[in-house]
């Protein structure tokens, strides 16, 4: 799709990706001229390729802004309208969804944002390889694959070993903040983040948090839930220790 350098890898980390079971799907759907034309003129200053091969410079890339990590971004609408909220608060927003990548390349420079860099490829990788522990203000994992089937529940990405991956790389005091529109779902996240010696729950009720916690803006899938009678659960979890 995109000569070497000029646009986001089919597999960026190419013989790093052992053999376990992931969380996501690679989609290489059809790309707009308008996305194409962001990937190929911005994704060089903008992009990073979750190759696991060196630590990211965080500091660096953002000028030395504190850093959330966002796993998962869809289209890219809700993650510019959370860092034209925030400017002093850097997002690195991770997918590997093509178009999705354009787009927030597309949108981040429309609004002239420069708080905003999008990486490509396993946000495992990415968190074990390539940020250093304590690095992270926050995560966020908006409206994951649900992977509805039992069969295929494994698959879930917010399971015991990503939570403590992800404590790991917060600072103390750092949120992981969670939501799904698949009640089953939240129901595990709960579990598995109560469950946590790493976390505290924010929500003074101890289960889920209010409606759309932190000011965090509707997204595509969220609509796409809402339009079929879900109900939208949102976690916030607070590194401790």
């Amino acid at each position: 799709m995109f000569s070497p350098g000029a646009g986001p890898a089919a597999d960026p980390a190419g013989d790093r990706h052992e053999r376990r079971i992931r969380s996501f799907q690679p989609r290489r759907s059809r790309v707009t001229p308008a996305q194409r034309q962001a990937l190929l003129r911005l994704w060089r200053r903008w992009g990073i390729e979750v190759d696991g091969a060196a630590p990211l410079d965080l500091p660096r890339l953002f000028g030395g802004l504190p850093v959330v990590l966002e796993i998962g971004f869809g289209m890219g609408e809700a993650t510019v309208e959370m860092a034209a909220a925030d400017p002093g608060i850097g997002i690195l927003a991770i997918d590997v969804h093509t178009p999705g990548q354009g787009n927030l390349l597309r949108l981040a420079e429309r609004e002239g944002l420069t708080n905003v860099r999008v990486a490509n490829g396993d946000a495992i990788i990415l968190l074990r390889e390539m940020l250093a522990p304590g690095s992270l203000e926050g995560v966020r994992v908006f409206f994951p694959d649900p992977w509805p089937k039992k069969r295929h529940h494994k698959r879930r990405i917010v399971q015991p070993e990503f939570v403590e991956l992800a404590a790991s790389r917060l600072r103390e005091g750092g949120v992981l903040h969670c939501a799904t529109d698949w009640e089953p779902y939240a129901e595990q996240m709960l579990d598995v983040l109560t469950t946590s010696r790493s976390f505290v729950n924010v929500a003074p009720s101890g289960g889920f948090a209010a409606d759309r916690a932190a000011g965090r803006p509707v997204t595509r899938f969220e609509r796409q839930g809402l339009a079929k009678g879900h109900v939208v659960r949102d976690l916030l979890f607070r590194r401790i220790g």
